[in-house]
């Protein structure tokens, strides 16, 4: 007789997947992808580790699985800023905002996400996702030249350079060594936020806001 799979041990092997996708995130904010080791995910999600390699290939399939979980909230979170009320300018501007707030609130995982050196297998997911985010901005910069509040350029080119602007001014602060150097106040936050907006909005508009 074909083994058959119960319902019982289908909800057991989701459970056990969910424990490790929410153990490894975890894992990741708390030091990054590197400090993510599989024993000690397998201890905090209480499975042994060939359970991890029957729910994943590879150490490096589960951390893609975190990345674009991870990524794909900041990424909707952006283009909910972008579905705000107000001219195209003030929509990028609460976007750009929206971007380096949550990245300053969360470090870790925004310099896991950023900037972290990773595998190939990562590297080419955090290609996708610079590319999803930039094509909210691009989204978005259209509607601004066709509304008149930007002027008519390469959207599609400007829009890359936001995302490249944006993340390369993030680095630094996000940085785990630099940070412990220089711990960032909260004063000293909301300064490099709208630094960091003004110079791309002023890249956009060529005017100050």
């Amino acid at each position: 007789m074909a083994y058959r799979e119960t319902e019982k041990m289908r909800q057991r092997k989701a459970e056990a997947r969910r424990r490790i996708v929410e153990c490894t995130y975890e894992c990741v904010a708390e030091g990054g992808f590197r400090s993510a080791r599989i024993t000690r995910i397998a201890g905090l999600a209480g499975v042994a580790t060939g359970t991890i390699y029957r729910h994943f290939e590879s150490r490096e399939d589960l951390f893609a699985e975190i990345f674009r979980t991870a990524t794909q909230k900041e990424v909707d979170k952006v283009a909910e800023a972008l579905d705000t009320p107000g001219d195209a300018t003030t929509r990028l501007e609460n976007a750009l905002r929206q971007f380096a707030e949550r990245a300053l609130r969360g470090p870790m995982m925004a310099w896991s996400l950023i900037a972290e050196p990773v595998d190939p297998k990562l590297e080419e997911e955090r290609l996708v996702y610079r590319r999803a985010y930039a094509e909210h901005f691009e989204r978005a910069i259209r509607e601004g030249i066709a509304e008149g509040c930007i002027p008519d350029h390469d959207a599609r080119q400007s829009s890359t350079c936001l995302v490249g602007a944006i993340a390369e001014s993030l680095v630094g602060p996000l940085s785990p060594t630099l940070a412990s150097q220089n711990s960032l106040t909260e004063t000293d936050k909301n300064r490099l936020v709208d630094s960091i907006v003004r110079f791309c909005v002023q890249g956009l508009t060529g005017s100050r806001r």
